[in-house]
């Protein structure tokens, strides 16, 4: 697992290798990542935007921004956590991601940015 405190914010990101969604004959791989994030300010927050980098070995080289996660833009009280997990398809057995999240002060309206960590996705076999 991979964690990092940005403005407040920790964010722990855990990487799995979906093999039942995955078709190396037609370099198809699909992971799925699950991120935890963990308000450790004195003020709730919103997630209002994701930008997402995401690299794979073969050097395919990608952008996705958009609302919120998952479709929601939740508010994660202090001192809370708020956890979803999503899916990234490569076109190689190993990639990694990295990117920033659009927050939200709930108190003052004022925006930040959280960086999320760099992780990385290899599928198990590529480890022995």
């Amino acid at each position: 697992m991979i964690s990092k405190i940005s403005e407040g914010v920790t964010i722990s990101v855990e990487t799995f290798y979906q093999p039942d969604y995955s078709n190396p004959e037609t370099s198809d791989y699909m992971f799925s990542y699950r991120i935890t994030l963990e308000n450790n300010n004195s003020f709730a927050v919103q997630l209002l935007r994701r930008h997402w980098y995401i690299f794979d070995s073969i050097y395919h080289t990608y952008e996705v921004e958009g609302e919120g996660v998952i479709g929601v833009q939740p508010i994660i009280p202090s001192g809370e956590k708020y956890q979803y997990i999503s899916g990234c398809n490569l076109k190689s057995d190993m990639g990694k991601m990295y990117g920033k999240y659009f927050m939200e002060n709930c108190s003052n309206k004022k925006t930040f940015l959280i960086n999320i960590p760099l992780f990385e996705m290899i599928a198990p076999y590529k480890l022995n």
